[in-house]
């Protein structure tokens, strides 16, 4: 019998086919190669963006050097060996290596203590421990500490750097030492300041903040540190600070050697800034302490970037953490050895490394010939660089740990986070880091034990692991508690977890899941998708959050019900479901952690989403319309900049779609792109109002239908931007969250286009 044909049912199994074929293709995707072949297939993306780093880094360096009371020059030298050296050798692609200033308090408390050469020493050891973290293989406790626990140290970090720096940007050197006596400081540090220093501190504190707030998108291209010294170099020498001079050293301008080349080849160790450890006292308890915060602390950071950066890269690829610690300890013994700073991975420069667009450790090799070149060849300009230009840039980096804004997402998280934040942080400004630490660690237990984990159920993970092989499905149950002291006896099991399967998490049984856990295995979640599989949770809902947050602690609670049934909704949320009723969408206002969605999109390289929320969603023939308002931060900003953003994602149009970018055509992205700029003679209008650049040209070329290109001229005077990735479009106005008119002008723009697309894509196939 002879079957009819069906012309809906054949191109319902060609799409199928076709997606089915994009999927392959995803996961052999394109991953950029590494060592030397890595160098001759992206030496441009990685010079472009190691230069782009060490322009903020230079600054940075030369500040973190100084509040830590090492000659500034060192700050430079670690971060010459970080790229040069330390990027041929590291576990991760993508991280920029240099001082960082997390390690500043322990860096300064060192040099106070024991004195330079004794810190130096201090270092070396502490340096050759965190080789011996890696060979035995302890990147994995990363993983281990509370995230609040973390937030709070950092926080503490930020107030410490604050209280040591605002007096330099005053012109004041302080009498106190104390965090907290340091800040009662200010106000006769302000009726004493010298005008002219604290002029060019503030003014670099005004730039550093208002930088990222401008739309101009040239001058936001411009590293805000590198503005800040255009102004700063020439206000300095306007105001004569060259001739406040002191026991030989400027008084407000920094000192650096400005003969290290001559140095170099005559072998003088101090023209060119090198100092060698004393090792005298290295056993002492004092010296002790310190060893045991430099590598404990500094391993700890530079796990921590590493895993966001990870996070960050748009190939997905995961870094090797035990591998990464022995060449930051091979890198920190070298440092140590001539009188520099430690070095981490250091989290600002890694993501403006990421956002530059950076494809392998090359760039970070670059950005340390960078900075060899600057302080070879301009030592005599950057003497010019006045001190409190430099504090401005720790200020604003104090500001970004400590910012009022950690304070208020870890109280979104939970009340019982924004104790565990608070003891850190103030027992951190109390004592010191290692007493901080340890007293977050211990708030953290005594909740957990509050909550209702059992003593025994603290360190030992309770899971059973099933395994499906017919429906290829790998069943966990959890059962007692699922706890950031615990997590690394489940992750040894998911770590063995072979690839490509559909992994169950059941967690009916769990008395609770700490938010430590539920970032983790949000972050697994990640990480499996992109290695193929996929992750189903099981059993939550009779696990109560105590907030709103998608990753809130949860505790057992058999009569709790779905929460989303008696929200109550804001203004904003109010309007957005009225809006849905009329439009025939669904509505979800909580806010839910899923953004492994949209790193692929290259739009969110450098930048770090943290939830959303307010989901708008429509389908139409199989066409997923979604709406979300999206809480970003932007990582690669040294003045910290959070903002909400509504964005469109328009899922399965058709089979695959060409990797495009249309955007308004400006003076910006016509210069910096102009010639890899996509035109249609016939289409005028079009070529002269949209930017079109595509890593596949000729087929976006084949693409861009003339329907398709009549459509989009036809709201030539909207301005909106549009990004594809595979069967994917991503739709957004400029950053900023859309009304209501906005959003429903944008849906009838989009449900045009995809159906422009879908009839030209009939015609093709």
């Amino acid at each position: 019998m002879k079957h009819p044909y069906n012309h809906h049912n054949t191109i319902k199994n060609l799409h199928f086919l076709l997606t089915s074929y994009c999927f392959v293709i995803m996961a052999l995707k394109y991953i950029p190669k590494d060592g030397l072949a890595g160098l001759k297939e992206n030496w441009q993306n990685d010079l472009n963006a190691g230069v782009l780093v060490s322009f903020l880094a230079l600054p940075l360096c030369l500040g973190i050097a100084s509040a830590s009371k090492f000659p500034p020059i060192t700050g430079v030298f670690t971060a010459i060996i970080g790229g040069m050296i330390v990027a041929l050798l590291s576990g991760s692609r993508l991280t920029i290596k240099g001082p960082a200033a997390g390690l500043i308090a322990i860096a300064l408390s060192a040099v106070e203590s024991l004195g330079y050469e004794k810190a130096l020493a201090t270092i070396v050891i502490a340096s050759i421990i965190q080789v011996i973290f890696g060979l035995l293989k302890a990147g994995k406790l990363g993983n281990f500490f509370p995230v609040s626990v973390i937030h709070g140290m950092l926080a503490a970090i930020g107030v410490i750097i604050f209280s040591k720096q605002i007096h330099p940007l005053l012109g004041v050197k302080p009498t106190a030492k104390e965090p907290f006596e340091l800040l009662a400081e200010i106000p006769h540090s302000i009726m004493h300041a010298k005008w002219e220093v604290a002029l060019i501190g503030i003014l670099g504190l005004i730039i550093i903040f208002t930088i990222p707030v401008i739309k101009n998108q040239i001058i936001k291209k411009i590293p805000a540190p590198m503005i800040v010294l255009l102004v700063a170099v020439p206000l300095s020498m306007f105001f004569s600070l060259g001739d406040f001079v002191k026991d030989g050293k400027s008084t407000y301008l920094v000192n650096i050697p400005t003969s290290i080349l001559e140095g170099i080849f005559t072998f003088d160790t101090q023209k060119i800034g090198i100092t060698f450890p004393y090792f005298s006292d290295i056993l002492s308890s004092n010296s002790l302490q310190y060893i045991l915060m430099f590598s404990l602390i500094g391993s700890i950071e530079s796990l921590l970037t590493v895993k966001a950066i990870d996070g960050l890269d748009p190939y997905q690829r995961k870094s090797d953490m035990n591998k990464d610690l022995v060449a930051v300890g091979i890198g920190n013994t070298l440092a140590g050895l001539i009188g520099g700073l430690p070095m981490i991975s250091e989290v600002a420069r890694s993501s403006a490394n990421v956002a530059n667009g950076a494809k392998t450790r090359w760039a970070n090799f670059f950005h340390g010939v960078a900075l060899l070149i600057f302080v070879l060849v301009l030592a005599k300009v950057i003497v010019l660089i006045p001190m409190s230009a430099l504090a401005a840039m720790l200020i604003a980096v104090a500001y970004r740990l400590a910012s009022p804004k950690e304070f208020k997402h870890t109280y979104h998280v939970g009340k019982e986070q924004l104790l565990i934040f608070l003891t850190t942080l103030i027992i951190t400004l109390a004592t010191d880091l290692l007493i901080g630490v340890g007293a977050g660690i211990l708030m953290k237990l005594i909740i957990e034990i509050y909550y209702g984990t059992p003593i025994k159920g603290l360190f030992k993970a309770h899971v059973k692991v099933e395994e499906d092989s017919q429906h290829n499905t790998i069943h966990f149950k959890i059962s007692n508690s699922a706890i950031f002291s615990n997590y690394l006896g489940f992750k040894k099991y998911l770590d063995k977890l072979p690839r490509g399967k559909h992994v169950i998490i059941d967690v009916n049984e769990a008395r609770l899941i700490d938010h430590t856990f539920m970032e983790n295995l949000h972050q697994f979640e990640l990480d499996y998708h992109h290695q193929g599989g996929s992750v189903e949770i099981q059993g939550m809902e009779h696990q109560n959050p105590v907030s709103d947050h998608p990753l809130a602690m949860r505790v057992f609670d058999a009569e709790y019900k779905d929460k989303a049934k008696n929200i109550v909704l804001d203004n904003r949320q109010k309007e957005l479901e009225a809006l849905t009723i009329e439009n025939d969408m669904g509505f979800r206002p909580l806010p839910i952690s899923d953004n492994f969605k949209y790193l692929n999109f290259k739009f969110f390289q450098g930048k770090k989403i943290n939830y959303r929320a307010n989901r708008l969603i429509k389908t139409i023939d199989h066409t997923r319309f979604e709406f979300s308002d999206m809480d970003i931060s932007e990582m690669s900003s040294i003045g910290g900049r959070n903002y909400k953003m509504t964005v469109l994602t328009i899922t399965d149009v058709i089979g695959h779609i060409p990797f495009f970018v249309l955007e308004k055509e400006n003076a910006l992205n016509k210069v910096t792109q102009g010639s890899q700029d996509i035109d249609f003679d016939e289409y005028q209008t079009f070529s002269n109002h949209y930017m079109l650049t595509s890593t596949e040209p000729e087929e976006t070329k084949k693409f861009f239908t003339p329907n398709i290109i009549r459509y989009l001229e036809g709201f030539a005077g909207k301005d909106f931007k549009l990004r594809s990735r595979d069967s994917r479009l991503l739709i957004f106005k400029n950053e900023q969250i859309l009304q209501k008119n906005d959003i429903k002008d944008l849906l009838d723009m989009a449900v045009g286009l995809v159906d422009v697309i879908k009839k030209e894509y009939l015609i093709t196939v």
